[in-house]
């Protein structure tokens, strides 16, 4: 918990202002009982001839002062309030700034073994039981313990021989609250594990409600969903079960006090060794005490939840990037005639996993076109993320401008001189402008309509308005090939030294990709095209053709017709033999 208890050093001050005022609020509530007795004694006097004579200017300021007690006490427990929930809510901000911070460092590889749901339940819920956590805790943990062991005092003083009624009550209700916090402690950690399958599920099925409804899946997920939900129901209401033991346990144990104290205290009274007002005054310590034990109850099982989100929002803070970034004295810069190089590359996404991609091998010149083709899943998106050092290599090198992408120097040349469009194309609420801003931030209009016009977009700005049109969350209000040229022109405003398109273009029709590829080949800039249309790659200076990650062919268009029989294949998928008097299929 050491990183958490960091954020609270701005908020010091605060942090010890709130438990110092609910413990002056708590002083007040403590002496209350010795005035009521001394009311009880001193102020109704004792019965003569069936009336009792009143000592009515003692009871009056005997009120007063409690009157004054209870409104101190207020005051001290909105200041307690007050301070408290400004710590929690800036520890709390705290955290998710961080937590948001962490999540951007965190490599492609630390995403996907986390996954999205994961990281959502840290920044939401999580975050949540520990704002509520600390909020409660910096009110309660020194109140309750003191106004328990307080009551215990004042009951010492009022009457030693009623001593051991509280002190025996206490020891057997704190082995009771702390059995209970041992117990729900990791229980609501597994508790909060199944939360996260649960908002995966939600997640799923409105990411791909199109597809579900259209494959008829709705039942199957239902099914998926309930099993989950039940799963973290059953979770929640098993540790609910345990901790809902405490407030009766603690209350049956208090008026079992009660009952013992009250039987002590009348045979005293009627001994002549104790006064009635001292009975009531020791009645309202232990009923002080039952209050305080419900309210420490409760705050253990809150601190319980709260720190099984802490322990799981600290991992998150704790990892490190996967990524390996070496010192650039131990890096050696080759003086390769090639831009990029792959030297005998192998990767992997999971340590200990089968290699996506294995021993591969090519170069490729400044300005030049890459191709890089192959089926489904033979590594093309895997090869490409290496470029920008997205994924670590297994083995072998990648190098750009002669240096290993892995150098601390390469991190900021490979963010800022890369434009890489994904396969996904992915647009963020705002406007069309800010969106083309990410590529470069101080960007004139002209050039971002210089872009646009390179990636065929210019249309798509003027039918919806103009750069400053709105663009809705995910890019739901632009169509799949809209987004695609938005996400290509975002890339091309930065003017990159290399441009990997990754399967960008698949939205598009192929007039559209033909005049896209022909405008950018005009550009200064070495580019890389992954896609799995032959037509996409045919004029590229080199293809990589991929199968099973492994490279099976490596040469021009022309070259691979001749020599790669898997290229061929792709290709005569998508073309009819020309000499069968065939057409573009």
């Amino acid at each position: 918990m050491k990183k958490i208890f960091a954020y609270f050093k701005p908020y010091k001050g605060r942090t010890a202002l709130g438990p110092l005022f609910k413990l002056l609020e708590a002083t007040f509530e403590l002496l209350v009982p010795f005035v009521v007795a001394a009311i009880v004694d001193n102020g109704l006097g004792l019965a003569v001839n069936g009336k009792y004579h009143a000592d009515k200017g003692y009871i009056v300021h005997a009120c007063l002062l409690l009157g004054a007690f209870g409104l101190l006490g207020f005051g001290f427990a909105v200041a307690a309030q007050y301070f408290s929930a400004r710590v929690a809510t800036g520890v709390s901000a705290g955290v998710r700034k961080d937590l948001f911070k962490k999540m951007q460092t965190l490599s492609y590889k630390d995403v996907d073994k986390m996954g999205e749901a994961t990281m959502l339940t840290r920044m939401t819920s999580d975050v949540d039981k520990m704002q509520t956590g600390i909020n409660l805790f910096l009110r309660l943990f020194l109140r309750s313990p003191f106004i328990v062991f307080g009551a215990m005092i004042c009951a010492y003083i009022i009457d030693p021989s009623s001593f051991g009624v509280f002190a025996a009550t206490i020891a057997v209700l704190a082995i009771v609250v702390y059995a209970v916090m041992l117990i729900c402690m990791p229980l609501y950690k597994k508790a909060q594990d199944k939360l996260d399958k649960v908002l995966l599920s939600t997640r799923e099925n409105l990411g791909g409600a199109r597809v579900i409804r259209a494959f008829c899946q709705e039942d199957k997920e239902r099914e998926i969903f309930n099993e989950r939900n039940d799963a973290q129901n059953r979770s929640s209401k098993f540790v609910g079960a345990i901790a809902a033991i405490t407030n009766p346990l603690t209350f049956v144990l208090i008026n079992a006090a009660i009952i013992w104290l009250l039987w002590v205290g009348a045979i005293r009274v009627d001994g002549g060794a104790l006064s009635q007002g001292k009975v009531i005054a020791l009645y309202n310590l232990m009923g002080q005490i039952l209050i305080e034990l419900i309210k420490l109850a409760n705050l253990i099982v809150t601190v319980a939840k709260a720190a099984a989100s802490a322990s799981r929002i600290e991992h998150v803070l704790e990892m490190q990037p996967s990524i390996e970034i070496t010192s650039d004295e131990g890096t050696e810069a080759h003086d390769d005639e090639q831009f990029i190089v792959f030297e005998n590359v192998s990767a992997r996404y999971n340590d200990g996993g089968d290699e996506a991609l294995e021993n591969i091998s090519f170069s490729v010149r400044r300005g030049e076109t890459l191709g890089v083709i192959g089926g489904t899943g033979s590594g093309k998106t895997t090869l490409v993320n290496l470029i920008p050092h997205f994924y670590d290599v297994s083995g072998g090198q990648v190098r750009v401008g002669g240096k290993d992408v892995r150098a601390a120097s390469m991190q900021e040349y490979l963010r800022e001189r890369v434009g890489v469009v994904p396969q996904k194309a992915r647009l963020f609420k705002g406007t069309i402008r800010e969106n083309l801003l990410w590529g470069k931030a101080d960007a004139t209009d002209e050039e971002l309509f210089i872009a646009l016009k390179l990636a065929q977009a210019s249309e798509v700005v003027a039918g919806k308005g103009g750069l400053d049109a709105e663009v809705e969350q995910g890019g739901k209000n632009f169509s799949g090939g809209q987004k695609q040229r938005l996400t290509i022109a975002r890339a091309l405003v930065r003017k990159p030294e290399i441009l990997i398109l990754d399967d960008s273009s698949s939205a598009l029709d192929y007039a559209t990709d033909a005049e896209l590829r022909k405008d950018i080949k005009t550009l200064q800039t070495t580019t890389i095209i992954v896609s799995q249309r032959a037509s996409s790659v045919q004029h590229a200076d080199k293809i990589v053709v991929l199968d099973d990650g492994k490279a099976v062919g490596i040469g021009t268009h022309e070259e691979l017709l001749d020599s790669c029989e898997v290229y061929r294949e792709i290709y005569r998928s998508q073309y009819v033999d020309e000499r069968e008097g065939g057409v573009q299929a």
